[in-house]
């Protein structure tokens, strides 16, 4: 089952926890702000993105199924 993975730019304010837990599916951008480096994940990622999306502190990241 594949998932999209989404970030709201407005209220990320750059806490890293999302790329630094999950590599494979967030970067971060040139202010250290969450970037998605695949919107559509396959089951191999599909952990790492529920990771990223559960250790964000503003709530940021959706992962819903695609």
């Amino acid at each position: 089952m594949a998932l999209k993975v989404s970030v709201d730019t407005e209220i990320c304010s750059g806490h890293g926890r999302c790329y630094v837990l999950a590599p494979e599916v967030f970067g971060a951008d040139d202010s250290g702000h969450c970037e998605i480096l695949s919107a559509i994940v396959d089951d191999s990622l599909a952990d790492k993105a529920r990771i990223g999306q559960a250790n964000c502190p503003e709530g940021a990241i959706t992962v819903t199924d695609a």
